[in-house]
């Protein structure tokens, strides 16, 4: 298993890729508001000179992104994921956003691969139909 992660800069994707995420195969994730390092140095009322510099850096940058957490029980639907993200946002194009992936060994909580539990839900049966 995996545990797949975008940092989005364009928010206004968001629900695109949560829809196409679903459409993948991936039916769950996390979504929680965050905000870069740099954009909070540079809010805060610091005289230091280093971030003097980044605030004309930051000065037209999105205040805030969202970071996207799901954990993927296969390699293929980790590629599917990736390419659902490449599709929406290219590959690496700078202020996007970033995605990383981290191998999972102990995981507790998720339904087994045989359990009703991971029947589709009504809006995967709606996004398929």
């Amino acid at each position: 298993m995996y545990l797949f992660v975008l940092v989005l800069n364009r928010v206004e994707l968001l629900e695109e890729i949560l829809e196409r995420l679903l459409r993948a195969g991936i039916p769950g994730a996390t979504i929680i508001d965050s905000t870069g390092m740099g954009r909070t140095l540079v809010q805060a009322d610091h005289d230091a000179p280093v971030l003097a510099g980044l605030r004309s850096v930051f000065q037209y940058s999105r205040p805030e992104n969202k970071t996207i957490f799901s954990v993927v029980k296969t390699k293929e639907k980790l590629e599917k994921a990736r390419a659902v993200v490449e599709e929406l946002l290219g590959d690496s194009q700078p202020g996007t956003g970033i995605s990383f992936t981290l191998q999972l060994f102990d995981v507790t909580g998720l339904p087994d691969e045989d359990s009703n539990e991971e029947m589709p839900s009504p809006l995967q049966k709606e996004l398929s139909g």
